[in-house]
């Protein structure tokens, strides 16, 4: 086996934030879709899709190190927000914290001297990168089209992945 008990756990742990992530944005892109904004609910259906990606990398990771895949309850997601500028600073305060989680993984890879994972775990460290930038972006658009969001819109319509490949070198939504 390849992989420790400790890591192990903390994966199957972040297998379940990441299924959590994508279905928080399935929410957040519902509560866009119901506002008839559908550039903003596009966006987080894709960021939902991204997220059931980065679960699957873990399940495949812990499986090919020989390790049991154990997906944990997620609780329910948020449904409810009180604006655009709500929903989206719940999407960058998610993001903040995939980033803790994903930095605690490589600590305990460090830990373990587990090079295998620690090579693995770069590109999530990239990808969350990409994540809190586009998130931030977003908010910060988001504030300044005010009761505007037709802005909003019109700017994702432009730009669908605002930051795609910026953070790590092309490698957005592999």
């Amino acid at each position: 086996m390849l992989i420790g008990k400790t890591l192990e756990d903390a994966m199957n742990r972040q297998i379940g934030s990441e299924f959590g992530a994508s279905l928080q944005y399935v929410s957040i892109a519902a509560y866009f879709e119901a506002e008839d904004l559908q550039q903003l609910a596009a966006f987080f259906f894709r960021q939902s899709d991204e997220e059931r990606m980065h679960a699957m990398k873990f399940v495949h990771y812990i499986l090919d190190a020989g390790g049991q895949v154990r997906i944990p309850d997620i609780p329910a997601s948020r449904y409810e927000f009180q604006s655009a500028e709500d929903a989206v600073q719940a999407a960058l305060d998610w993001e903040m914290e995939v980033t803790a989680q994903i930095n605690n993984l490589m600590d305990i890879a460090r830990e373990e001297n587990d090079y295998i994972a620690q090579n693995f775990l770069q590109w999530f460290v990239a990808e969350q990168l990409e994540e809190v930038s586009t998130m931030s972006t977003l908010l910060n658009i988001v504030r300044r089209a005010k009761d505007n969001l037709l802005l909003v819109e019109e700017y994702l319509a432009r730009n669908p992945d605002p930051h795609a490949g910026q953070a790590n070198g092309g490698a957005a939504g592999e």
